[in-house]
C-alpha cells in the first residue's frame, strides 16, 4: 500500500495565518488510526462495504435493462474504494455533498440499500421521497446533502455548509466529492480559493477517473496533475491510488485530521477508473477495450480480497458468506422497492409551489 507524496506546496500551506492558532486534533482524528483499523476484522468490513456498492450497482443494471427503473443512471462500478475509504473517516455530524454518480457515496455513508433502491423506483419510501431518483439522493438525518446533476454544482454548497459550521463554532468537516471534469468549471476555482482563504473545514475529494463524460483528461486539461493545481490555491493536496481502499482510507484519515486541526481545506486526487460507461445511455465508444481491461486488473475488491487471502485473513468460505449476506440485502431492497407506495397525483404540488398557488388553483 502506498500513498503518493504530498505536493511541494503542502508544507507552505500548513502553517496558521497570523493571529490564529490551529486547534489541536481530537483523539478520534489524530495521526494514529482508530481502534480496529488495520485489523483483519476492519478489512473484512471494508470488503463487505465495497461488495455492497458493487452488487447494488449490478442490480441496477438488471433493473434498468428490464425497465423497472428509469431516467439517467450513472454507475459507480470500479470506484468503490473511494467512497468506502473516505467515509470510514467521517463522523455522523460531518456533512457529505455528492455528484450524480452517488449511489456508492450514499451506501457508504450509511443510507440503507432499501431506501436508495426505493428512490431508484420513485417510491415515497425512497430517501428523497421518490422525487430525486438516481441523481438526487438526499438524507438530512445522515447529513448527506445530495447528489447533484450539475457538474461542480455541489462545490459551492459544500463551502456554504462548512462556512455555516464555522460560524456556529461546530467541529465538523464537510466532504465534497466531484469528478475531474469539475476542474474545467469556474465553481471549482471559486470555491477552492474561498475555502483556502478562509481556512474552511472542507475535504475536497476529486474522483479522477480520467474521463469527463466522454472526454479524456489530457484532452480538456493542459495540466493533468490535478493535485498540484489544487495546491496552487494554498491548500494541502496530494494524489492517491484510488483503487486501493486502504490507501484511500489512510490518506483520508490524514486529511481529516489536518482539517480538524485547523490547517484548512485539503484535497485528495483519487486516481480511479469506472469500469462501465458514463451512464446507461452512453455507448462508450471513446475508450479502447484494452484500456478498460487493464484497469479491471486493478479491481479494488479483488485487490483487497487477494491481499487478505495472502495474509490468511480471508477464506473462500468467508467470502461466500459475505456474498450471501450482501445478496440477501439486495434482494430485500428490490422487494421492498417493488411493493413501495407511489406518490398520489394529488400530492403533485407538494414541496414545489407555495400555499398561495393552492388557493389560486
Amino acid at each position: 500500500m502506498s500513498v503518493a507524496r504530498p505536493t511541494r506546496t503542502q508544507k507552505a500551506s500548513a502553517p496558521s495565518k497570523p493571529g490564529r492558532k490551529p486547534k489541536a486534533p481530537k483523539g478520534r482524528t489524530g495521526a494514529a488510526p482508530p481502534s480496529g483499523h488495520g485489523t483483519a476484522g476492519h478489512r473484512t468490513d471494508l470488503l463487505e462495504s465495497m461488495l455492497r456498492v458493487r452488487r447494488f450497482e449490478e442490480r441496477c443494471v438488471e433493473l434498468y435493462s428490464a425497465a423497472k427503473i428509469r431516467g439517467f443512471v450513472h454507475l459507480y462500478i470500479g470506484e468503490e474504494a473511494v467512497a468506502v475509504g473516505v467515509n470510514e473517516n467521517l463522523e455522523p455530524e460531518d456533512a457529505v455533498v455528492s455528484t450524480y454518480r452517488e449511489h456508492g457515496h450514499a451506501l457508504a455513508r450509511g443510507i440503507p440499500a432499501e431506501a436508495v433502491m426505493a428512490e431508484m423506483y420513485g417510491r415515497t419510501t425512497g430517501c428523497s421521497g421518490g422525487r430525486g431518483g438516481s441523481m438526487h439522493l438526499f438524507d438530512v438525518t445522515r447529513r448527506f446533502y445530495g447528489g447533484n446533476a450539475i457538474v461542480a454544482g455541489g462545490l459551492p454548497l459544500a463551502v456554504g455548509l462548512a462556512l455555516a459550521d464555522r460560524m456556529r463554532g461546530q467541529d465538523r468537516v464537510t466532504c465534497c466529492f466531484f469528478g475531474d471534469g469539475a476542474f474545467a468549471e469556474g465553481e471549482f476555482h471559486e470555491t477552492a480559493n474561498l475555502a483556502a482563504l478562509w481556512r474552511l473545514p472542507v475535504l475536497f475529494v476529486c474522483e479522477n477517473n480520467l474521463y469527463a463524460m466522454g472526454t479524456a483528461l489530457e484532452r480538456h486539461e493542459a495540466q493533468t496533475d490535478l493535485a498540484m493545481r489544487s495546491a496552487s490555491y494554498g491548500m494541502v493536496a496530494w494524489a492517491v491510488d484510488g483503487m486501493d481502499v486502504e490507501a484511500v482510507e489512510q490518506a483520508a484519515r490524514k486529511a481529516v485530521a489536518g482539517i480538524r486541526a485547523g490547517i484548512g481545506p485539503h484535497l485528495l486526487e483519487l486516481r480511479t477508473y469506472r469500469f462501465r460507461a458514463h451512464s446507461m445511455y452512453d455507448p462508450d465508444r471513446y475508450r479502447h477495450k484494452a484500456e478498460v481491461e487493464r484497469w479491471k486488473g486493478r479491481d479494488p475488491i479483488t485487490l483487497l480480497a487477494d491481499r487478505m487471502r495472502e495474509s490468511g485473513e480471508l477464506s473462500d468460505k468467508e467470502l461466500a458468506r459475505i456474498e450471501r449476506r450482501v445478496g440477501r440485502e439486495m434482494d430485500h431492497a428490490v422487494e421492498t422497492a417493488e411493493h413501495g407506495p407511489e406518490e398520489p397525483v394529488e400530492h403533485l404540488l407538494r414541496h414545489v409551489t407555495g400555499s398561495s398557488a393552492k388557493a389560486v388553483g
